[in-house]
């Protein structure tokens, strides 16, 4: 889309040319031109209108740009003027607390031991020859032929062979997500197939489980409060900006306050 096919948009009569949409554009990546050109056109105008409403109100220079950068601590000044945000009471938290209890508890640790034969994720003979290993040892494992340890000290191609392949303990977020969320579904023992990930092929056992706990509603009445209190202001922003545009004139683009905005 050159400039030339970008629409004239006017908000309350004042003109967003096309050349300010085509700058804009850059800063809204998308899988087209068009799409792109829509989100820079919708930023444009949210700009515009919150500009105007502040204008109107004796917050902002009549004849000043509104800087991108701005909008945010602007918006932020026209919801204290013109918004009610509440606030979260200690009922809403207790409310939120007892519905939501299973959020609340401390992470699950693992106790792991693992014997890891390497392969790069690019070749394909690499990966399958190590996988056609991982289920020799793993047949051994399970035969109870061969000590996990040992196997570990001969085999694996992880530091932690040394000692036998023990990984300590592990909690969320401590491993690559592919080995993560096979580890934590996994009950305790020796787990019956290899697990496969980026760095090759791992034989698991999980020596000791760990279940996290419920923490006390006191201990996390503050994440609660921040995380509702965040969640209104989002909600009021947005009710806000609809109303602003709702109430604006706006020629050359459908905002689409029911659905997607499109470009007429």
């Amino acid at each position: 889309m050159i400039i030339s096919d970008i629409p004239a948009v006017k908000v309350n009569n004042r003109p967003i040319d096309a050349e300010q949409i085509s700058a804009e554009i850059q800063y809204h990546p998308a899988g087209t031109r068009r799409e792109a050109t829509v989100k820079a056109a919708r930023a444009l105008i949210i700009n515009e209108v919150v500009r105007q409403r502040a204008v109107s109100v004796g917050l902002w220079p009549t004849d000043k740009l509104l800087e991108s950068h701005q909008e945010e601590p602007l918006i932020e000044q026209l919801i204290a003027r013109d918004a009610h945000l509440p606030k979260a009471s200690e009922e809403d938290c207790r409310q939120f607390f007892g519905a939501n209890q299973q959020r609340f508890a401390s992470a699950p640790l693992l106790e792991v031991r693992h014997i890891l034969l390497a392969a790069d994720p690019k070749d394909a003979d690499e990966r399958a020859n190590s996988r056609e290993l991982a289920d020799q040892l793993l047949i051994l494992l399970q035969q109870n032929q061969q000590d996990f340890a040992e196997l570990a000290r001969s085999h694996s191609q992880c530091p932690s062979a040394k000692v036998g392949g023990n990984l300590g303990q592990i909690s969320k977020g401590q491993t690559v997500p592919e080995f993560e969320r096979q580890l934590f579904a996994a009950p305790k023992g020796l787990m019956n197939t290899p697990v496969e990930t980026r760095y090759g092929f791992h034989l698991v056992e999980i020596v000791r489980r760990v279940e996290g706990h419920p923490l006390p509603y006191e201990q996390v009445r503050g994440d609660i409060r921040r995380y509702l209190d965040a969640k209104v202001r989002r909600k009021t922003i947005a009710q806000y900006l609809t109303c602003l545009l709702s109430e604006a004139d706006i020629q050359g683009f459908d905002f689409g306050l029911e659905g997607s905005p499109l470009m007429q």
